[in-house]
């Protein structure tokens, strides 16, 4: 039977490292981007008798993995142990092992046996000693990054924090990172009964009495500007969800006996237009356009909530960089069949971020008191797309040569496709760095490969 072992040190107690695994998001935050894994049942924790129903989807199928927890000792052991699923056994020890120095060393064990059947035939290799070491390797990254984010970040009283978009790529990773530290987090939903407090924008009924015991509101929700032509109902939609959307959460927040300390509020790198090689950090004035337009107005909506005496902070965000979703998401599928290129003449520039990156910096405008006003949420190092393309090509270890011409790109998407895709803009974080942020992946290579899970081979 297949044993694999994967270790490493920590700098924090053991004690701290088993109780971020049983808090709440800790499976979300361990379970690597490129992986369609969902949870589709939970009961219980991770003491012995938990359970965890999984859907695993491998192109249009989905196999069901049912784990239960066991062997546990305090501060010491659990296990993952299948009852049902695509494997013949499957056991998963998490072990925490006192360091010398006092820190901890993680130690994952599996013991496992090949898929059987249709359905283990769907994973296929996919657990080999090589895909287990490159999840691991993932995992035990992600995290050192969170134990260092909550060694900052979480000092003083947990926070208890509402979010909008908590469905959202965003919205979900910030969950989990918030409450794998500790803190309370609660959705605010359109829809009543679907999250923990109702915010109708569109009828103007938001539950003001949810919103009283918070520390900081994160505001994340917009109607998606990618994936159809702008139609004239479109870009109304665009516009409506962000500026009326904003303004009635601001106006209930503003009215609260007890307010919140912070507002965090979506906005976009769209704030600035297309800019050439300009580099252009919070002090750089609004470019021309509809999305100029759109951030402008969706910056402004936040006005009530600091009229109010509330903290806040709008992230202008670049391009999100996660697998799951969002514009690399929708790009892999050329690249990893070989037929990605530049679009238009490569020149213009891509200001992105991280995934990890992107909600650490969330936590540090909720945490960090002088930080206010427009936020650029990109990393430090913005590129050509050329440059874009070639790197992510690198990674993939795929040839990037075919291009996509600008004409085709307006004929195919219209006016979205030249303002998303063909125009640019070189954004720096300024203000993010001024304040003591760390980016843990400046580097875009670095970003793609830790989001990928394609560490080079050494």
């Amino acid at each position: 039977m297949p044993l694999f072992r994967y270790s490493s040190r920590l700098p924090y107690p053991v004690e701290e490292v088993f109780d971020w695994h049983r808090r709440p998001g800790a499976l979300e935050r361990l379970t690597p981007p490129w992986a369609s894994v969902r949870v589709l049942e939970r009961e219980g924790g991770i003491d012995d008798g938990g359970r965890i129903l999984l859907g695993i989807k491998e192109g249009p199928a989905q196999v069901k993995w049912e784990i239960q927890h066991t062997a546990f000792l305090e501060g010491e052991l659990f296990r993952d142990e299948q009852r049902s699923g695509p494997f013949k056994r499957w056991i998963h020890s998490h072990r925490f092992l006192p360091a010398e120095d006092g820190g901890c060393v993680m130690e994952d064990e599996v013991e496992w046996e090949p898929p059987l059947g249709a359905a283990g035939k769907i994973l296929g290799e996919a657990f080999g000693e090589k895909e287990l070491q490159r999840l691991f390797a993932f995992r035990h990254a992600r995290l050192r990054h969170d134990l260092d984010l909550h060694a900052r970040y979480g000092q003083g009283e947990p926070l208890t924090v509402a979010v909008t978009g908590s469905t959202g790529l965003i919205g979900e990773a910030l969950t989990h990172l918030l409450t794998t530290g500790g803190h309370t987090v609660l959705r605010i939903s359109r829809r009543e009964g679907k999250g923990d407090i109702l915010w109708d924008y569109e009828g103007g009924r938001v539950d003001t009495e949810g919103l009283e015991m918070l520390d900081g509101v994160v505001h994340l929700a917009g109607e998606p500007i990618f994936g159809l032509r702008w139609t004239r109902d479109k870009k109304k939609a665009i516009m409506e969800s962000r500026e009326r959307g904003t303004e009635v959460l601001a106006r209930a927040l503003a009215g609260l006996g007890r307010k919140p300390g912070v507002l965090v509020s979506a906005s976009a790198v769209g704030f600035y237009g297309d800019r050439g090689a300009e580099i252009l950090s919070e002090e750089a004035s609004a470019g021309k356009g509809f999305l100029p337009k759109v951030c402008r107005a969706w910056e402004a909506s936040t006005v009530p909530a600091r009229r109010a005496g509330i903290r806040v902070v709008t992230l202008r965000t670049g391009m999100v960089l996660t697998p799951a979703g969002g514009a690399l998401g929708t790009m892999l599928l050329p690249f990893k069949v070989g037929i990605g290129g530049r679009l238009g003449s490569g020149k213009q520039y891509m200001s992105w971020i991280d995934l990890d990156d992107h909600v650490a910096l969330i936590y540090h405008a909720l945490r960090t008191p002088d930080l206010r006003g427009p936020v650029n949420a990109t990393a430090p190092h913005p590129v050509p797309n050329a440059t874009f393309t070639d790197v992510l090509g690198r990674v993939l270890n795929r040839p990037t040569v075919i291009p996509v011409p600008g004409l085709g790109v307006k004929a195919l998407f219209g006016e979205m496709g030249k303002a998303l895709l063909l125009d640019g803009a070189r954004v720096v974080p300024a203000k993010a760095q001024e304040t003591g942020f760390d980016f843990r992946y400046p580097s875009l290579e670095d970003s793609l490969r830790h989001q990928l899970g394609k560490r080079e081979e050494t």
